[in-house]
């Protein structure tokens, strides 16, 4: 994968400064852009992103690092059927969460942050449809500047703006929000699912199985 210099080299190579160009200095041509990037106002409230209908009678929490591959195959294999069985009906609502570990020390907390810039700018539904984006880039080529700003731009924002986001996280009090919150439920790897507040396993049948014990 191609590695973004980190926010603090940035900030302490330019003295601070609020507006830098960064293209062709990041690393190699791969990560070049055309992006004059300014650093966003830090963000401390945001909801997390959700699904459903608030008086659904079961909720399903999902911890996801968007740079763990086992996340990119629960999001792209199992969360659609689910999502089209049981959240569309109005039966479940389903709260994703944030959940850097690490799984990539370079991207899992600046494509978070990407994420969550696009959920802001925009709303809960085109947050989903980038996440969707970024995990199969994930499976495929991996991360990279050029791969944010273009699904970005794919569901209608600004890509310098998704650069900016990763670059100098400004959402990094929101995500850490839900990692403390994962901490505190347990968790300790991802992907992480719970329906209610049992842990299950991060399949479609496991999910389906435990909701209908409920319904």
């Amino acid at each position: 994968m191609e590695r973004p210099v980190s926010r603090r080299t940035v900030l302490a190579t330019l003295g601070g400064a609020a507006t830098v160009a960064l293209a062709g200095c990041l690393g190699g041509p791969d990560q070049s852009h055309d992006c004059e990037l300014t650093e966003p106002d830090p963000v401390t409230d945001l909801e997390r992103p959700t699904l459903g209908p608030d008086d659904a009678d079961v909720v399903v929490s999902a911890f996801d690092d968007f740079a763990c591959p086992h996340c990119a195959t629960f999001k792209l294999d199992a969360f659609p059927e689910f999502r089209t069985e049981y959240v569309e009906e109005g039966l479940v609502q389903f709260r994703q969460y944030d959940f850097p570990i690490p799984a990539d020390g370079d991207w899992s907390e600046p494509v978070a942050n990407a994420a969550r810039g696009v959920q802001e700018r925009f709303d809960d539904e085109t947050y989903f449809e980038y996440a969707t984006l970024l995990f199969e880039q994930l499976r495929g080529d991996g991360y990279s500047y050029e791969a944010i700003e273009e699904h970005a731009e794919t569901v209608g924002d600004d890509g310098c703006l998704a650069i900016a986001d990763a670059e100098f996280e400004p959402y990094e009090t929101v995500v850490g929000a839900d990692r403390e919150e994962g901490v505190n439920r347990g968790v300790s790897g991802t992907p992480t699912v719970f329906v209610d507040d049992q842990q299950v396993d991060p399949t479609y049948d496991a999910i389906s199985a435990a909701i209908d014990d409920r319904l």
